[in-house]
């Protein structure tokens, strides 16, 4: 997926007001995400994004170096912290609320669901505490299904 292509389906997904609106909370999502996941899994998803949209993951990795204990930790642990806080760090880059983070991240979410591979939307699935988790699409697929059988 191209650059342009992804930054114009989360224009639209996510109900933004222009292209560059979109490349921000791009840039912000995917960097928060990187700070969220460990550090292997950010370099593979930055491996199947275009590199506009690799780059802010690659800049939070590449800013984790430092002994090789931390290191380690880092490649195989994210940092730790739930929906608030990934929504707040999403707002505060984005310079937006932490409703319409949500909302564009769950549209991000969306998206990159199109453009990685299945297997690593699963390793992301799985990566994830379950309040951000149930941003991305399967999640919400699940809960859906789940809700309606309790009917």
């Amino acid at each position: 997926m191209r650059y342009e292509e992804l930054t114009g389906r989360v224009q639209t997904l996510a109900r933004l007001p222009d292209r560059q609106s979109a490349e921000r909370a791009v840039r912000a999502t995917l960097e928060t995400l990187a700070e969220r996941i460990p550090d292997g899994l950010s370099d593979h998803m930055a491996a199947q994004l275009p590199s506009e949209a690799a780059d802010p993951m690659r800049r939070v990795v590449a800013s984790h170096e430092a002994s090789p204990e931390q290191r380690a930790h880092r490649r195989d642990h994210g940092e730790r912290f739930d929906l608030t806080g990934f929504a707040g760090r999403i707002a505060w880059r984005a310079r937006t609320s932490e409703e319409e983070a949500i909302r564009e991240a769950s549209a991000i979410f969306e998206v990159l669901d199109s453009a990685v591979s299945p297997e690593l939307m699963e390793k992301l699935y799985h990566a994830l505490p379950g309040d951000i988790r149930e941003l991305l699409p399967e999640a919400r697929a699940l809960e859906e299904r789940r809700h309606r059988e309790e009917r």
